[in-house]
């Protein structure tokens, strides 16, 4: 949870101030509505250096070590601010170091057959002296699985999720100027959370964000609107925290814009703020007549809250709302702005083919068109906060979520990653449901019960308007029972118990959480267990499940039944049910992992979308070799009837059931397949399938054509063989090696759940190669500048493909890394003399009090009676200045010194005014000494390390 603690919300300590009604839109709009806000929010993304592996911290064997371990700043090993990752791996995030990883038959079969460990990311920046005085805060968006963060040396932070995010106030540990802030982050993904791929490192993003210090907290705006009656108002509540050394009087104002970003309503509302604390800002807007938001029209509103002190804005931001109402209701299932609607769900991890976990924004929205596609209204995030991205493209395309969090925990940190989850997500008008849990062996106890009851108390403090669920696995009728403190009770499968449940408890709402479970192989023609292979025909299924036609007859069939999430909308990473080694994926997906359909796209598309025509034959019509043999086809319709003609002439006449829909089987003979669909004896719709000839050359298809060149944006090329009449070949399964020009290839895949190649790219991104499974593959390509990508791909025995695709410059404001120069922060001062110390005055072993601690950013006075001052570090130069030498620089060296470097007299310093000092840095491998001598003459002015040192 960022900003104030789950136990400061709790406690109510914040004062809320409403406000009164809104004013007129007649009213000009004042000069700060809109107004950019000196907030900045700058990308932590590039720059990072790993380390695969761990790097275990110096053995502790002495007093010393022991001491200065145990001090702020002194942290050791890759955790250590001067700690020399020059030879480590350059990278930007996020990434999923886990994809990397070879298969191993002696690794978790869930996570995929691959191991994952531990590994390191380092990143160095600078901060402008003009930060000092502003609220500095990091956020990572999510860190698999466990990890340590450390800042300038000083252990910082401890997470426990992968699925979680987390802030940190930097402005306790930041540097500034010449300073240099160095961020270690170990991270262990030995641990799991899930029986799923969960990825290993920084897979998702890493932001800076710069505030004043007074300032609305991270997700602290909470606006989600409300009718009453036929009224409609959004009631704003705003946190405001103040980091100040001062109390602020300030005042919040909230301006809502409609879907053309104009303004339509403002209100105004004035607090104080007490230094080092927070209180939150209420006013209530009322809003006439707005455009509903749902997935048919997913209308958007924005709203500006803004901080204003002495007349300007001091901080801002901007919440996408939708309006819209949602109810479940015990009888007739789920309405959404008063007007019914089946819940027609699938659930979904979050890995894709190429990248893992590492998902960039832009497949989030190609994921959820995919899914729009096939007719599915809403995903269940399964099982753990989606990234926040996948909410925003939810949003602007129509999909409703169930938003899930992991953990079935009443642990004050597992409470606190709970009100992270609904304080960020609270505002997204996709979010219709809080799932708190999912198939626990507590959920019929006394103690499932009492820790639910405390997550509930977290949920309902920080939002009172979406329904609570969980996904529930049996154990339905006993008590007691998680499922009584729940506002719609979640069915994972349990198909067989709707009925009796429903009459048991029949003012109880009831969704099916998880049902389906069948399990196909794109492409397949018929089931081959020996090798790994499902039929793509809806005729296999887990002994828990159903197939896609009957899990949905279930549903479709009991109005009381909101509706329903599938097991899955895409395949993913581990749990190869119900195979083991070597398949290394699921394949419940009604599309593979790179998003090619199966025939359960087809038809889930048939059975929900019943005002679109829709007919389909699984699998194809390309079988050579099986000439003469019986070819049994699923046809997938929502017409009454079809008739297929072969070559023209009739082969089957048969009727469709709304669910089962049909079947037939008829020899196989090359040429062309057609289906005619019929609705109250008219046809509808015609399909035409036919053989395609031997492969001739490769074609290349675009999600689109244009992509953002900022290094992010992300476009999945499909590849493909052709015949010489331009016609797919279903049946093609070249090696094709891939080639880009203005850009890089991110990763590679191609659905197959058995496939033991790279998702990876050579090393610099500019070449792949994958092969085709079932003739189809993908490429993601992402470009870093230029005007245009152009990507080529090759197979052997096939002509070349290639594809340009435009760029428009687009940048993302970067918090820039800063490499190469070393901090000498360790320094030991010994104590002032009349006389001129001995230079290579020993420090005593054990003496952690004669010389003093100190860091370079401070100076002292000098004792009249105390001239002389010797000051003392030793360091392991980095390894390019140790094989060349350098530069030692010294941003301000204060009062009159003699610098010298291993005992040798090497700069005398006669100037006591602070100034840079710049000297050349000898070549050496072993440890090295600086020491300074400073004389003060005898005077009371100033001496030290007014800056930073560093060596670079």
């Amino acid at each position: 949870m960022s900003g104030p603690s789950r136990r400061h919300v709790l406690a109510g300590s914040a004062a809320v101030l409403a406000a009164g009604h809104a004013p007129s839109l007649a009213r000009p709009a004042p000069l700060l509505t809109n107004a950019p806000s000196p907030r900045e929010t700058l990308s932590l993304d590039t720059g990072w250096r790993f380390h695969e592996g761990d790097l275990p911290f110096p053995p502790i064997l002495d007093h010393e070590a022991a001491y200065a371990h145990a001090k702020a700043g002194n942290a050791g090993g890759a955790a250590a601010a001067d700690y020399d990752d020059s030879d480590w791996t350059a990278l930007s995030i996020p990434h999923d170091w886990a994809l990397g990883q070879p298969f191993d038959r002696t690794a978790n079969i869930d996570q995929g057959f691959r191991r994952r460990g531990i590994g390191w990311y380092r990143r160095t920046f600078a901060l402008d002296d003009a930060d000092r005085d502003r609220h500095l805060e990091l956020r990572f968006d999510g860190i698999a699985t466990h990890c340590t963060v450390w800042i300038n040396g000083t252990l910082a932070h401890r997470h426990f999720s992968g699925f979680t995010g987390f802030t940190i106030d930097l402005g306790a540990f930041a540097l500034f100027g010449d300073d240099l802030n160095t961020l270690a982050i170990r991270v262990d993904a030995e641990a799991t959370e899930g029986w799923w791929y969960e990825g290993a490192g920084l897979y998702r993003h890493a932001w800076l964000v710069k505030r004043d210090p007074v300032h609305i907290a991270t997700d602290g705006v909470h606006c989600h609107p409300r009718r009453d009656g036929t009224a409609w108002h959004l009631p704003v509540a705003a946190t405001i925290a103040n980091t100040g050394a001062r109390a602020a009087d300030i005042t919040v104002e909230a301006t809502l814009f409609d879907p053309d970003d104009r303004p339509i309503a403002r209100q105004r509302t004035s607090v104080s703020v007490a230094p080092s604390a927070s209180t939150v800002a209420a006013a209530t807007i009322a809003v006439t007549a707005p455009a509903l938001w749902s997935p048919d029209r997913p209308t958007l509103y924005r709203l500006h809250t803004a901080v204003i002190a002495n007349d300007r804005i001091t901080d801002a931001v901007d919440t996408t709302i939708g309006f819209r109402t949602q109810r479940f209701d015990a009888q007739h299932g789920f309405f959404l702005n008063d007007r019914p609607l089946k819940i027609r769900g699938v659930c979904v991890h979050q890995d894709h083919a190429g990248v893992g976990v590492a998902v960039p924004d832009s497949l989030w929205d190609f994921r959820l068109r995919r899914l729009k596609e096939m007719g599915a209204n809403a995903i269940r995030c399964a099982h753990n906060p989606p990234a926040a991205e996948l909410l925003d493209a939810a949003d602007r395309l129509g999909m409703m979520v169930m938003d899930e969090h992991r953990e079935l925990s009443a642990a004050d940190d597992a409470l606190d990653r709970l009100a992270w989850l609904i304080r960020r997500d609270r505002n997204h008008p996709s979010v219709i449901l809080w799932s708190l849990c999912n198939e626990e062996s507590l959920q019929a106890s006394a103690t499932g019960v009492a820790m639910i009851r405390r997550m509930k108390a977290v949920v309902r403090t920080l939002d009172r308007d979406r329904p609570i669920t969980a996904a529930l696995n049996g154990a339905m009728f006993a008590r007691p029972n998680i499922a009584d403190e729940l506002d719609v009770v979640g069915f994972n499968y349990g198909t067989a118990h709707y009925d009796r449940y429903h009459a048991a408890f029949p003012d109880r709402a009831l969704l099916s959480s998880e049902d389906t479970s069948a399990y196909m192989t794109r492409g397949a023609l018929a089931t081959d267990r020996a090798a790994h292979v499902l039929a793509d025909d809806d005729s296999e299924h887990a002994g828990w499940g159903l197939s896609h036609r009957e899990a949905w007859r279930s549903i479709a069939t009991r109005p009381f039944m909101a509706g329903g999430f599938a097991w899955t909308g895409f395949d993913y990473r581990g749990e190869p049910t119900p195979f083991d080694w070597p398949s290394t994926g699921a394949s419940f997906g009604a599309m593979d992992q790179s998003g090619f359909a199966k025939s359960a796209f087809h038809i889930r598309r048939a059975l929900w979308t019943p005002d679109q025509p829709v007919l389909e034959l699984s699998p194809h019509w390309t079988w050579p070799g099986r000439e003469g043999q019986a070819i049994a086809l699923l046809v997938v319709a929502n017409a009454d009837r079809v008739v297929l003609r072969l070559n023209g002439r009739i082969v089957a006449d048969v009727a469709v059931d709304p669910f089962a829909m049909a079947r037939v089987t008829i020899p196989y003979a090359p040429g062309r397949l057609e289906a005619i669909g019929y609705r109250r004896g008219l046809p509808v719709i015609h399909r035409r399938v036919e053989t395609a000839g031997v492969p001739v050359a490769l074609r290349l298809v675009p999600d689109r054509t244009v992509l953002a060149g900022d290094g992010r944006d992300t476009v999945p090329v499909t590849i493909e063989a052709v015949d010489a009449q331009a016609r797919a070949v279903p049946v093609a399964q070249h090696a094709v090696h891939l080639h880009v020009e203005g850009g890089r290839i991110l990763g590679v895949g191609n659905g197959d759940p058995n496939s033991h190649e790279s998702d990876l790219p050579a090393p610099g991104g500019g070449s792949a190669s994958r092969r085709l499974f079932n003739g189809l593959a993908q490429v993601l390509v992402q470009t870093d500048g230029g005007h245009r990508l152009t990507l080529s791909a090759r197979a052997d025995g096939l002509s070349m493909a290639q594809v340009t695709l435009a760029v428009t410059p687009h940048t993302i404001p970067t918090v820039a890394p800063q490499e190469g120069r070393q901090r000498l922060t360790e320094w030991r001062q010994a104590p002032a003399s009349a006389t001129p110390p001995d230079i290579a005055r020993p420090i005593a072993e054990g003496d952690m009090n004669s010389w003093a601690w100190l860091k370079p950013g401070s100076v002292e006075t000098g004792d009249p009676a105390a001239r002389y001052v010797l000051m003392h570090t030793d360091f392991v130069p980095r390894r390019h200045v140790a094989a060349t030498g350098g530069q030692l620089v010294f941003a301000a060296l204060a009062g009159a010194a003699q610098l010298w470097i291993d005992g040798r007299l090497v700069h005398r310093k006669t100037d006591p005014a602070a100034r840079r000092v710049e000297l050349p840095f000898p070549s050496g491998a072993a440890s090295r000494t600086l020491r300074l001598l400073f004389d003060t003459g005898g005077q009371a002015i100033p001496f030290g390390l007014a800056g930073s040192v560093t060596v670079a």
